[in-house]
Order: structure tokens, then sequence, then C-alpha cells
């Protein structure tokens, strides 16, 4: 396993940033938009390009490895490894011309995250984190900051695309609104998690968003320091397909909890 996994890290982020590249090359492009499903999401012909660009990388070197991808879904025979890949996370802030977008490839073994790999495609910047081992950008060590003594936290907020407006969801970021400094919801959550593990943000609160860019994040936050539990504050473990998580550093974890359960009206 351990052979498996050097390599695997090796050729993840040489796919990761061979697509961040392709985006940025193209950002300032005409870019060909379609609509993608009935939510408002949207996806570019930039996505299948990087997509492309990392599969054809992945496929020649692990053809026993099981993919689920962002555009393409499922691809390979069944197996006791799988990668999740998203190519382009933010496509939407891609395609309106705002530089938050990125890469995330995350290999999973028999249903635990154990490689994260994410590229800020336009700062260049490439995020790695493996399963007990730490988290790197640009291969320097990174840690989840403990808070100070003074000011109100600063917030990340992740939402599922089927979550909608409205309803407990809405009232939960709004109740974070209110007892925050600022709650950041940028669409594309690697970014936000990458903010998390190098110590800006104070937190993600995530509400039922389960996706090819999930667990690349989470494990950058676990390895980083975070502490990533659900709500009713058990420590978030392998793969859910409706996960509810508050990730932030241990010292802060009472009170983000407490404010959590307050906004979902008093849940205990």
């Amino acid at each position: 396993m351990d052979e498996t996994l050097r390599i695997a890290r090796e050729v993840a982020c040489e796919a990761a940033a061979a697509a961040g590249k392709l985006a940025k090359e193209h950002f300032d492009r005409d870019k060909e938009v379609m609509a993608k499903g009935n939510q408002g999401d949207l996806v570019t012909a930039i996505d299948h390009l990087a997509e492309k660009e990392i599969l054809n990388r992945l496929q020649e070197r692990f053809p026993e490895h099981r993919i689920r991808s962002e555009e393409s879904g499922w691809s390979g025979a069944e197996s006791d490894w799988l990668w999740l890949v998203d190519p382009l996370d933010g496509t939407n802030n891609y395609a309106i011309g705002l530089p938050a977008y990125g890469v995330s490839l995350t290999l999973i073994y028999r249903g635990e995250p154990r490689l994260g790999v994410i590229c800020d495609s336009h700062l260049e910047n490439l995020y790695v984190a493996e399963q007990g081992k730490g988290a790197w950008c640009n291969g320097l060590p990174i840690r989840v900051k403990a808070s100070s003594a003074a000011g109100r936290m600063t917030l990340g907020w992740i939402q599922g695309h089927d979550v909608g407006k409205g309803g407990q969801a809405t009232s939960l970021k709004h109740h974070l609104d209110a007892h925050s400094k600022r709650v950041l919801s940028l669409w594309a959550p690697t970014l936000l998690w990458s903010m998390l593990a190098r110590g800006d943000l104070d937190g993600i609160v995530l509400y039922n968003s389960e996706g090819e860019d999930l667990y690349s994040g989470l494990l950058l936050a676990k390895e980083a320091g975070a502490a990533v539990v659900d709500f009713d504050g058990r420590p978030f473990e392998g793969l859910n397909p409706e996960p509810y998580i508050v990730a932030c550093p241990p010292d802060r974890l009472e009170g983000l909890l407490s404010i959590v359960r307050a906004g979902l009206g008093g849940r205990e």
C-alpha cells in the first residue's frame, strides 16, 4: 500500500497541476458555458478538457483503480481503490471571471480517504494531505491556527446543490451571519478547506454537500490539525452521502458547535 500511495501522490500532484494550468490558461478567453441540472449549476468546455487531462494520467498509471469523476461519472471495475475527481471546482466562478476555482483529487482505500490533492489553480498553490502524515502547501507543512482572544470568527459555509433556499439551511446560515465576523460562501469548497488548513479561516460549516470535491478538503483539514465532527459532535470519519459537518481548530470546537446547535433550533 505504501508504494501505491507514493506513486499516487506523484501522479495526482502532476495531474492536478496540469489541469489547473490548463484552466488558468483559458481563464481570460471566451468560455463555452452550458447549463447543468436544474439547480443553476454550470459546466464549461474546460471542465471536460481538464477532466480528460486527469483521467488519462490516472487510467494509464492505475488501470485497476475505480474512478468517480464530476463530469463523466464512474469508470473502471470494482476495486478497493477509488479516485474522486473534480477537475474544475468552482465552475460558476470560472464562468463569470471570478478567479476562485481549483482541482480536487482524492484517493480512497476501502472507504477511507488516504490521499487528497487540491490545486488552487489561479494562484498555482498545490495542497497535499496524506492520512496520518500531515498536510502541505507547495511542499511546506501547514497547520490550522488557534484562536486569538479578540474578535469573532470568520467562517466558511458550504451547502449542497440540492439543499435549495429556505428551510433549516437558510436559518442556520443567517444565524451564523449574526454570530460571526463574516461567513464566506465561495462556490469553490476546496478553496475554503485550503483556507482553514492554512489558518485563514476559523471554521467551516457544511450542510449536506457530498461530492467529488469533499474528501480531499476534509483530509487536508484533519491533517492540518482541525477537529472535524458532525452536528452532534461525533468525529466525522469515512464517507457519508449526506454529511453535516463542523470543522475548526480544536479550541474553537465547543463554541462553534454551540452556535450551530442554536442555529438549528436548540438541537442537542
